[in-house]
Formats: structure tokens, C-alpha cells, sequence
């Protein structure tokens, strides 16, 4: 049986892979190093930039997105110049590329971000942008989508994708569904919102007035 929190896996269920060093869901290693043979094999050097994130590594990047110390994107992955004026309108900035801490599918341990590689120099720091995949990495994305349209990507598969809910599409995000799905269907709003009221988190009320309606158009349409 799958170890969880009320909002993705617990640690106890989490193993860690190779070179990266990063921690993702021990059910998904197998498939993980499959895809990443099957990359090898196509002339490509899967990497994976990022893997399972805490809720308090989420809080982190979330609070420090609004108090602008991170870079704040808006739906382009152009940086915002005028920072928002009030809680509900960062809020929702930082909803174009950052999910709600308790929300992130990061949690799960199921889902990576991925780049090439071979297709940088060593010292090159990926942005995840869509300006990348488009360009330098837009040879690996070709290879992923006709995996994942041949059904031979090893359980793996884009969550965000155009015209599915309101979070910017995201080809590096692939998400292992086989796994990711016995985790969503303990999700519980309740939960999360009594999380949140003991949180200290930016933009507490319009994130807790707003809950209903944000994981309508952020969580549950990726709940596929």
C-alpha cells in the first residue's frame, strides 16, 4: 500500500534515482528508467530537473514568488514588470506557473519535469520555458509527444496540456498516471483548507475565500 500525507505521498514511500540525486514515488522508478533507455536509444539524454516536492519546499518558492524574491512570470514566461497591487491578483500571477503548496502534483512523487541533456552545455541552466521547448529542446518534445501518442512511454504523460484547465500548458511536466491516480482520490478539500488556515502562507484569504473555485480551474481538471 502507497504511504500517504493528506495532500500526496509521504517520505517513507519515496526513492531516490540516478544521477540527479532527486526522490520520486518508488512505483514509478521502473517505468522512469525505461523512459530514460528508451530516450538513450533515440539519440537523447532524458534528465530530470525536478522530482518530488515537499509542501514546505512548495510553501517556500510560493511565499517567496509574492514577496519577489523569485521571479514572477506571467502567462508568456515573460517576467512581470509591475508587481500586483492586491492579494488576489498575485495570487493568481503566481498561479500562471506555481501551484497552491498542498496542490502541486510535485507532492504526488509521480510526476518529474524533464529536459535534454544533450542538447546543452553542462553549465546551461534550464528555465523550463516554453521558449525552451520550442527551440533548443524542441527535437526531445517531438520524441516525447510520438511516445506518448504511441502509448510506449512507460505509464507517462503530460498533465498540462492547452485547453485543459487554467494552468499554462507545460510539456516538460510528465506525470506516471498509473501511480498518480491512487493518490488523487484521497484529495481532500477539507483538508487542504484547515492546512491552510494553520499556514503561514501569502495571499491566506483570497487563497481560502477563492478554494472552491481555484481547485476547480487548477486541481481537478489535471485529475485525469
Amino acid at each position: 500500500m502507497m504511504l500517504r500525507e493528506p495532500y500526496g505521498i509521504s517520505e517513507l514511500g519515496l526513492g531516490k534515482i540516478f544521477p540527479e540525486n532527486l526522490f520520486v514515488a518508488k512505483d514509478i522508478i521502473e517505468d522512469l528508467e525505461k523512459l530514460r533507455q528508451s530516450a538513450l536509444q533515440a539519440g537523447f539524454s532524458l534528465k530530470v530537473e525536478s522530482a518530488f516536492r515537499s509542501f514546505e519546499k512548495q510553501l517556500s518558492i510560493w511565499n517567496r514568488k509574492a514577496f519577489a524574491e523569485l521571479p514572477l512570470l506571467d502567462k508568456n514566461g515573460e517576467l512581470i514588470q509591475k508587481l500586483p497591487e492586491n492579494e488576489e491578483e498575485m495570487m493568481y500571477c503566481i498561479l500562471f506557473w506555481s501551484a497552491l503548496p498542498g496542490c502541486s502534483r510535485h507532492h504526488f512523487g509521480t510526476d518529474i519535469d524533464v529536459s535534454d541533456a544533450s542538447a546543452v552545455s553542462e553549465n546551461y541552466e534550464v528555465q523550463l520555458t516554453p521558449q525552451e521547448c520550442n527551440g533548443i529542446f524542441a527535437p526531445f518534445h517531438e520524441w516525447l509527444s510520438e511516445c506518448i501518442a504511441s502509448e510506449k512511454s512507460f505509464g507517462f504523460n503530460r498533465i498540462f496540456e492547452p485547453g485543459r484547465g487554467k494552468i499554462q500548458p507545460e510539456k516538460w511536466h510528465l506525470s506516471h498516471l498509473p501511480t498518480a491516480r491512487k493518490i488523487q482520490d484521497s484529495f481532500s478539500i477539507d483538508t487542504l483548507k484547515a492546512i491552510y488556515e494553520k499556514t503561514d502562507i501569502a495571499c491566506k484569504n483570497a487563497i481560502i475565500e477563492n478554494l472552491e473555485k481555484l481547485l476547480d480551474e487548477y486541481v481537478y481538471p489535471y485529475f485525469i
